[in-house]
């Protein structure tokens, strides 16, 4: 279908991506713009607990969570295009909310209705690759869509940290440039991204007749490692992501711009990792399981090594440490391997349910790190927490593989041997 434009013009599945990636450069300018600031967003609100401030993300991912599984349904029933742009309206709306709040409970209740409509983004952003994007460039793409996360965040950080913590402008006026780059991100949605046709009936027609739908297609063991795996590395990432920032400053020493500098560069060196990883996972397909066990592994060291130093030049290494290895590098890889597991009808809700279960550690680490810390008197011990989960999770998705490649192994020599 998309051959003779392929050829004529550039090609769909190339704007696919550069949409996409801007797509997530705006959902993470919102996601981090606060993070920075949280003692002046306390003072604001006159003098909130770690606890309140983490709620303002855990919050916004449990809107965004909630949304998952619907959203993907909804995709794959009436299309992309139809389910995503209203998904950013709300979006939009969600965050002028928040930027307006006069009170924590409205600032909580926006950050619900921007978490929301976010939640429709994840599901069209990954069917739309695995649809399009030839399958000998799907790692690559999907890092490249990624960087858009990184790319976010930085900016997110930086910007926060030196316009708001220098005292240049007050918090909420970033939140409303970014509903104005959510608006034109609707519009670039609305030119860019094909509508579907209708497929509706042919759904109805076909899937009764299709062999492993369901729930089934959805829980094989492989795409239960996944989504174990998919929890324990994002879990990290989010401590990470909504507290790190306050991390460095409190207990670290670093001050004013150069919070956000240290702790854009998880993101910043995220980069370049996914791409040389997931260019590596595209040249050998076969060595996934294992390049992904690999990454996580390594980024849990660098995380231990980041927490325990107290030399702020070693801490540095370790956060450069983690962004090359940690959840940017890893996730295209898990997605792309994912992809070969997923039923071919529903795709985006294949997404949606995996997405589901990594993101709810996303809901609980923001609240959950700000009791351990108004409890303990320290962050540290929630990191020590992180470090155990994604090692957990690896174990857990090394030994489902393990063990379903030998049954398959077995099954195929005992066929053999039957024909034979």
């Amino acid at each position: 279908m998309e051959t003779n434009e392929n050829t004529t013009q550039f090609p769909y599945w190339k704007k696919i991506i550069f949409i996409l990636t801007a797509g997530w450069i705006v959902i993470w300018i919102y996601r981090t713009v606060l993070t920075p600031i949280y003692p002046i967003i306390s003072d604001f609100f006159g003098g909130a607990t770690d606890a309140q401030l983490g709620n303002i993300s855990s919050f916004y991912f449990l809107g965004y969570v909630i949304m998952q599984i619907p959203s993907g349904l909804l995709v794959d029933r009436f299309g992309k295009k139809t389910i995503l742009i209203p998904g950013f309206l709300m979006f939009g709306v969600g965050t002028l909310l928040v930027a307006t709040a006069p009170t924590l409970s409205f600032l909580f209740a926006g950050s619900v209705l921007a978490g929301l409509g976010c939640g429709t983004f994840y599901g069209v952003a990954y069917s739309l690759t695995t649809e399009y994007v030839p399958a000998g460039k799907r790692s690559l793409a999907t890092a490249i869509v990624n960087s858009g996360t990184a790319i976010g965040s930085g900016l997110g950080l930086v910007s926060s940290s030196y316009l708001v913590g220098e005292g240049i402008l007050p918090w909420q006026t970033l939140l409303f440039v970014t509903t104005v780059l959510v608006i034109l991100m609707v519009f670039v949605f609305a030119k860019y991204i094909k509508k579907e046709q209708p497929k509706v009936v042919t759904v109805e027609k076909v899937q009764p007749k299709e062999k492993g739908g369901g729930l089934k297609a959805l829980f094989k063991p492989q795409m239960i490692a996944a989504y174990v795996l998919y929890f324990s590395t994002l879990y990290t990432y989010y401590l990470i992501d909504t507290w790190l920032p306050n991390f460095l400053e409190t207990e670290r020493g670093f001050q004013g711009t150069a919070v956000g500098l240290a702790s854009s560069l998880v993101f910043f060196a995220a980069i370049p990792g996914a791409l040389f990883f997931s260019r590596i996972a595209d040249k050998i397909p076969h060595r996934k399981v294992g390049i992904i066990i690999a990454l996580e592994i390594v980024a849990a060291g660098m995380l231990l090594f980041t927490v325990q130093t107290t030399n702020q030049m070693f801490l540095v290494f370790g956060v450069v440490g983690y962004g090359f290895f940690g959840k940017l590098a890893v996730e295209p890889i898990i997605i792309s391997w994912l992809g070969q597991f997923a039923p071919k009808k529903s795709i985006a809700t294949t997404y949606g349910v995996f997405n589901f279960f990594g993101m709810s550690a996303s809901v609980i680490v923001p609240s959950l790190t700000g009791l351990i810390s108004d409890a303990m008197g320290s962050k540290v011990y929630a990191f020590y927490l992180a470090i155990g989960i994604i090692l957990i999770g690896t174990t857990v998705f090394f030994v489902i593989n393990k063990v379903t490649s030998a049954k398959e192994y077995a099954s195929k020599l005992k066929s053999e041997s039957t024909l034979s």
